[in-house]
This record gives C-alpha cells, structure tokens and sequence, in this order.
C-alpha cells in the first residue's frame, strides 16, 4: 500500500513538473546600446490638409530628433473620407526641411535678390528672398506677423495659392512608422511647418489663425515595437477625438513603454 502511495505521488509530481508550466517575471537592467524603438502609426486629420500637418519627434529636453529612420506617407483626402490621389513618402520629417535658400517653392520670375519686405538680416546672413517660403522665414526670424499673401510678389505662384486654397478644404492620412531611439521624448502631429527659434520649438500656421484649424482626429492604429503579438490589444486603435468649433484643442496621451522578452519552454509559450 505504502508503495502504491509513493507511485502516485511520483506520478503526479512528474506530470506537474512535465506538463504545468509557472510563469515567472524577472527584471533586468538593458544594456544593449544602438537599438531603436519602432512606432507604428495610422492617424486621420479628416479636415485639415497634408499640406498644413507636420510630424515631429522630440526628445526629454526638447530638441528634435536628428537622422530618424522612418517610412511615413501622407494621403490627400477629401472631407468626406476619400483618397483623392496616391500617398505620397515623406521625405524628411521636422524641423530642418530646409534652410535660407533652399527651398522647393516654385518662384516667380523675381529679381535676383527679391525683397525680403523689410525683416532683411544681414547678421543671419538674410539680405534677398526669392520664394515666398524665404520671406515667411525672414519674418519668423524677426517674430513678426506675416503679411497676406497677395501682397508678396513670390506668394503668388499658382503652387503657393493652391496650397493656402485647400489647406482647410481636404483631409489627410499620415500613417507609417519611424524608429527613436530609446529615450524618453515625445511626438506630435501638428498644423502649420515646424522649426525652431532660440531653442524653442513652434508651428507657423499663417496665413491663417490657429483657430480656424480643426484638430479632431481618428487613431486607426497606434503600437509599439516591431513584432506583432497574437491577442495583444492595442488600447487606442480605432480611437476618435473630436474638438470643440473655433479651438485649436492639443490632444495629448501619455505612455510608458517597457521592453519585455518571453522565452519558452518545450516549444511552448
């Protein structure tokens, strides 16, 4: 009897040991350097233009992420949802698209040295402006409002007043992914061409107000990470916010990620 006893007991301790697993947590230090953490994300402005959103990623002090890799396309939209065209590849992101005199506006036939309309700075290195876009940066420099459009000679190709025409007239698809590197920092979707100043980072939306801009937005997809997990949820896809008439409301979610690693036993999770 007594063997029989120790028979099943040993059955039973060799069947746990076996075929039930426990699930154990460790934490560890990471000390792997030159990694980067990959965002994955799919976001709808259903009323403002591509032309007029920027993405910008951000680090804890507030300086922009230099040299991101990342493959993020935008698609034009018409107010009711629709594709209008093709999606079109970012090619770079943030502030320091361009700098004085390297811009992609098309300019008019304008002299030589155009007028910069008074925010001339030679200590800068700006004495003639020959884009509109040249113009607008003059005046960000001397933190002065810029004037209509139709009173600059270079505002008035037809590719300047086309995009000022549908900046709030269509809807935009930004969705894509880029890769961070693993610090603390930040990213935002915002209206208006980003850069800095004295260190400060800012959007210029002119010629517009900032509260003509509707910001409600549809976050199809937000995650972390390279690969997908089976049965993980992602708690903000398909997320809708929606902002109040005549604010530019700033939406802002908080996250704390954490690398985590599961290894299995037997073939078995």
């Amino acid at each position: 009897m007594c063997w029989l006893i120790i028979l099943v007991l040993l059955g039973k301790r060799f069947y746990e040991f076996t075929f039930n697993t426990d699930t154990v947590e460790t934490i560890f230090v990471d000390t792997s350097r030159g990694t980067k953490l990959r965002i994955n994300i799919d976001f709808i402005i259903p009323a403002v233009s591509c032309d007029y959103l920027a993405l910008d990623a951000m680090d804890t002090s507030g300086e922009q992420h230099l040299h991101i890799e990342h493959n993020i396309f935008k698609r034009r939209l018409d107010l009711a949802g629709n594709p209008i065209e093709d999606p079109k590849k970012e090619e770079s992101l943030g502030t320091g698209k361009h700098s004085h005199g390297e811009h992609n506006d098309t300019a008019l036939a304008v002299p030589k040295c155009g007028s910069c309309y008074g925010a001339e700075d030679p200590a800068r290195n700006i004495t003639c402006c020959n884009t509109c876009e040249e113009v607008k940066e003059a005046y960000r420099h001397k933190r002065w409002n810029f004037p209509e459009p139709d009173k600059i000679e270079q505002c008035q190709s037809s590719h300047d007043a086309e995009k000022i025409t549908r900046a709030l007239k269509e809807g935009c698809q930004i969705y894509g992914y880029m890769e961070v590197n693993r610090v603390g920092g930040s990213f935002h979707i915002a209206p208006g061409q980003s850069f800095s100043i004295n260190h400060v980072h800012v959007h210029d939306v002119q010629p517009f107000s900032s509260s003509v801009f509707n910001t409600s937005h549809i976050i199809r997809h937000l995650s972390f990470g390279r690969n997908k997990i089976a049965g993980k949820a992602n708690p903000l896809d398909e997320s809708v916010s929606i902002a109040s008439e005549g604010k530019l409301v700033n939406h802002q979610v908080l996250f704390k990620t954490s690398l985590f690693r599961n290894n299995c036993i037997n073939n078995q999770w």
